[in-house]
């Protein structure tokens, strides 16, 4: 039977566990650096001034580097992956965080070689901000192109859940070592432990995707492109033949970019400004990041039995009524009501997010695939997430009050429902369908 009409559950899983524990190590990585630049890097990689914050703001200044890599990350490995294919380069992604990161450990602080310490920080964050932007396309295509139409949205929502775990696993690793340490011991030399157990992380991560390989729809484009000249692929292909999909992908990323930086980075600092202990604020998101682990599988399914569309548009609608709700519910300070309004801004959020990798990558032919779902997702964020938090507090300083933020987030929100509005619904489409489409429109351009 036909690779879309029927799949090897077995070795589907199996890549499923590729990706997913590929996703989990970055995703680790990535957020360690941001829980270190709080703890650590303010004190040791930056010349003091006397205020603390000063320091803060500079290591916040780099995990900013990260953001702006990114999508420099996902164009070259969205070219080069579409070329030779997602495996050899989620191989490749997964070792150059690693290396990044084991680095960061070792770095000399200020002390010892003075700017060199903040200028090497800056440059490896940069090489891990630059892998990560290639992570995502290619450990999602990976799976999506495995999967059988009918439940594509389900199993390619699993690499989306590997982020929250991602961040867990760092939160975990530093939480037990900043517990068991002095403070002392955990600024001279215990932080550095999280970074150099990304060895043996990264190595498990690395033997996994070894046991999978390139899907056959991937191959057959492959080895098509190779003798037609012009199939091409890359960003300029994918801009010139599809961007609507293009558009579309950004404009369904905005919303719910901005969402998750708001529900687990911004409401920390709003929650600490009203007077919320700062260890029961990170308690909460603990929590709640555990919610968002469990719901986006479900929800992927979801997906899967009543199409992309209609999920996709009830969580950007939510997304527009969540802060018009939930800064309310924070502003008595009690945890119930604290804890539903993230979980709910989680699950909002999910709704948005575990339909992302097969909606994108069912906009695109296989031959620019990791381009398109790259661009989409990637450059999207530079202008987005990254910003969220930042914005989020200038409107808090500026009027001292949630209503500006509410609208802030409501109007990311509306890019996102318009564009899920717009979008067509792809719920069991066949990707070989969509290979034959792209080839028939080749031929008609080519005449």
């Amino acid at each position: 039977m036909r690779h879309e009409e029927k799949a090897d559950l077995p070795y589907l899983r199996k890549v499923v566990g590729a990706s997913m524990a590929g996703t989990v190590v970055e995703w680790y990585e990535f957020f360690l650096y941001g829980t270190a630049a709080t703890l650590v890097f303010g004190k040791l990689f930056f010349p003091q001034t006397g205020n603390e914050l000063d320091g803060v703001i500079a290591a916040f200044a780099t995990y900013a580097v990260g953001f702006i890599a990114r999508p420099l990350g996902g164009i070259v490995f969205g070219h080069v992956g579409d070329r030779i294919g997602r495996k050899s380069l989620l191989q490749f992604s997964l070792m150059l965080i690693g290396a990044s990161t084991f680095l960061m450990g070792c770095l000399p602080t200020f002390a010892s070689i003075g700017y060199w310490a903040p200028v090497l920080l800056v440059l490896l964050r940069f090489v891990q901000g630059f892998a990560l932007g290639g992570e995502w396309g290619g450990a999602v295509l990976l799976v999506a192109e495995h999967s059988p139409n009918r439940s594509r949205a389900f199993w390619s929502s699993f690499p989306q859940a590997g982020v929250p775990l991602g961040n867990l696993l760092a939160t975990i690793v530093l939480l037990v070592l900043s517990a068991t340490l002095s403070g002392e011991a955990f600024l001279d030399w215990g932080w550095r432990v999280g970074f150099w157990l990304s060895v043996v992380i990264v190595g498990i991560g690395y033997y996994i995707r070894t046991q999978v390989a390139d899907s056959p729809i991937f191959e057959a484009a492959k080895a098509e492109a190779e003798e037609k000249a012009g199939a091409g692929y890359g960003v300029t292909e994918v801009f010139r033949r599809y961007p609507r999909g293009v558009l579309t992908a950004m404009g369904l990323r905005v919303g719910e970019n901005i969402l998750y930086y708001m529900v687990v980075t911004f409401s920390i600092t709003y929650l600490a400004h009203i007077g919320v202990d700062t260890t029961q604020i990170l308690a909460l998101l603990f929590c709640a990041h555990i919610v968002h682990v469990l719901i986006i599988p479900p929800i992927g399914a979801l997906a899967d039995r009543v199409g992309r569309k209609p999920v996709y548009i009830l969580g950007a609608a939510l997304a527009i009524a969540w802060p018009f709700l939930a800064f309310p519910m924070f502003a008595g300070a009690a945890t119930a009501p604290i804890l539903a309004a993230i979980f709910i801004g989680m699950i909002v959020h999910a709704l948005m997010y575990a339909a992302q990798p097969a909606i994108m990558a069912e906009m695109f032919p296989t031959r620019m695939r990791y381009s398109g779902v790259s661009l989409g997702y990637q450059v999207t964020a530079l202008f987005a997430g990254s910003w969220a938090p930042l914005i989020g507090t200038a409107l808090l300083r500026e009027y001292d009050d949630w209503p500006p933020i509410a609208l802030y987030i409501g109007a990311a929100a509306a890019i996102s429902l318009i564009a899920a509005l717009c979008m067509k619904e792809s719920k069991g489409l066949s990707l070989l369908a969509l290979d034959r489409e792209d080839r028939e429109r080749l031929s008609d351009a080519a005449r």
